[in-house]
């Protein structure tokens, strides 16, 4: 059956147009240097004007997902969509080097880096309070930082990660100095005989806020997936809780159960 445009949607059309063509990139209907749909073709099946075409295609543009040979048309640039495995970065490195997820990338030849934007002792909010058992105006340790990955001389944030500790964990440890920590905090709790024993993620598509958005320098409007994750130790105490928040175009989540 094919797509058709809701009449009564609140996205616009252009925008039900470049979610069309998006989900079969990134799906891989049409195939890395696969061409896209003429606009003589999209018209005839949407009945959209010219330029509400273009439109759509300069949204799939700035997201990085097509190219335009003059002349000839527009084509899927290579798949960008990442596979996150949560499962396996969550323990600390053995040997306090890097990062899982650094490691891995680079396993497929990417590089990636993280960058402290800060580290201060806060009210959390509700789903930390819960996840720790705080009471109202109770304080712990954040640490926020940004995460790069680079393939070529491309290079793009691809995670905002919001750490909170308890303060009676990270008082007077690293964790609670402004500076980046070999192997993670997660090493100076397993060094302090808490290694992480038990992960809950909840899992959520939400638009960014525009702390996200520009942290993530968002090219146009696009959900995210936010990763709420509370990490549980020796008897089932919860020793830290994280939001991850990923662009959703360009990374999925996958999980082997």
């Amino acid at each position: 059956m094919p797509e058709e445009l809701e009449e009564e949607s609140v996205w616009s059309v252009q925008d039900q147009i470049a979610s069309y063509l998006r989900e079969r990139i990134l799906d891989g209907d049409i195939a890395p240097d696969g061409r896209l749909p003429s606009s003589r073709q999209l018209f005839a099946q949407f009945g959209s004007a010219a330029q509400t075409i273009k439109n759509a295609m300069s949204i799939l543009e700035k997201e990085g997902l097509v190219y335009t040979k003059r002349g000839s048309g527009v084509y899927a640039r290579q798949h960008r969509q990442r596979t996150m495995t949560p499962a396996e970065y969550k323990n600390p490195p053995a040997d306090g080097g890097k990062y899982q997820w650094i490691a891995a990338a680079e396993r497929k030849g990417l590089s990636g880096r993280s960058e402290l934007l800060d580290v201060e002792e806060v009210e959390p909010p509700t789903l930390v309070r819960d996840a720790f058992g705080l009471d109202d105006g109770d304080k712990v340790i954040l640490r926020r930082q940004v995460m790069y990955l680079a393939e070529r001389d491309r290079e793009e944030p691809c995670e905002l990660v919001e750490v909170y500790f308890p303060l009676d964990l990270a008082q007077g440890t690293p964790i609670a100095e402004r500076r980046r920590i070999k192997g993670g905090a997660g090493r100076i709790l397993l060094e302090a005989g808490l290694p992480p024993l038990r992960c809950v993620d909840k899992v959520a598509a939400r638009w960014p806020t525009p702390r996200q958005a520009k942290a993530l320098k968002m090219p146009t409007k696009l959900p995210v997936l936010r990763q709420f994750r509370v990490t549980y130790s020796v008897d089932d105490r919860p020793i830290q809780a994280e939001f991850m928040i990923k662009a959703g175009h360009l990374y999925e989540l996958e999980y082997d159960f």
